[in-house]
């Protein structure tokens, strides 16, 4: 079991540097038809998608998990600086997106994280920092959240090769 003394003050990272230009990459974090070809699990499709995408607003979706029931996330934004940041609230949620729900398949996951994705631009590539850690957590939540970076790891792994193989289609012209 892994363990800090103070699992509260720890932040998940990960970061990604992408073969695209700033201006495609923010359009595909930010741009609700763009971000739903690519957001998530592999293997997990995006079958509904909802984004306001302004401070106090929300990004809601559903994915389809092969195998399970579908799942249902919110993120609500705190803070956005054009080009160079995202922070976000993170849930699962009921499909109205109204109610937080527990993880479906961890019941003592957080049921809050906060996220805070960073841009850095260098040139024709722009890099990616996600940082993720338990919001508003309780301790055990806290220690589930420290436990599971390793599953964290693989999964925005993942998450970074679906955006990293849609983010052609932008330069070719060919996403919507």
């Amino acid at each position: 079991m892994t363990s800090l003394a103070n699992p509260e003050n720890y932040t998940f990272t990960i970061s990604r540097t992408f073969d695209a230009p700033l201006n495609l990459v923010w359009q595909a974090w930010t741009e609700n038809e763009k971000l739903q070809k690519w957001f998530g699990p592999k293997s997990c499709p995006i079958f509904y998608s909802k984004l306001d995408f302004r401070e106090g607003g929300y990004f809601h979706y559903g994915l389809r998990i092969p195998g399970a029931n579908d799942m249902w996330g919110k993120w609500t934004f705190r803070s956005i600086s054009p080009q160079q940041s995202i922070e976000f609230i993170f849930g699962f949620s009921d499909e109205t997106g109204e109610k937080l729900t527990r993880h479906p398949f961890h019941q003592g996951w957080p049921m809050q994280m906060r996220s805070v994705i960073t841009f850095k631009s260098f040139g024709d590539k722009t890099e990616v920092i996600v940082s993720w850690n338990a919001h508003d957590a309780t301790e055990s939540e806290q220690q589930v959240f420290l436990e599971n970076a390793p599953s964290m790891q693989q999964g925005w792994t993942g998450t970074f090769e679906q955006l990293e193989q849609y983010l052609p289609s932008l330069t070719q012209g060919k996403a919507a």
